[in-house]
């Protein structure tokens, strides 16, 4: 393991130390954590496929030429 990357798993596991106390001064209750954990799911995921889906079409269009 490099410097670059203990650095960085370092630093990543900082801010989700950072990002969950965050999140847990909030008290929510577990049902509507889950419920925001599956929109904000479902919105990366949306994105994913809309990428995805445009990257296919552009490499098929790219492809007929």
């Amino acid at each position: 393991m490099n410097a670059g990357l203990t650095v960085a798993l370092i630093s990543s596991l900082v801010w989700l130390m950072l990002m969950g106390s965050a999140f847990a001064s909030y008290r929510l209750g577990w049902g509507q954590t889950i419920k925001m954990a599956l929109t904000w799911v479902a919105i990366f995921g949306g994105l994913y496929l809309v990428v995805e889906w445009f990257m296919i079409a552009q490499g098929t269009a790219s492809s007929l030429m």
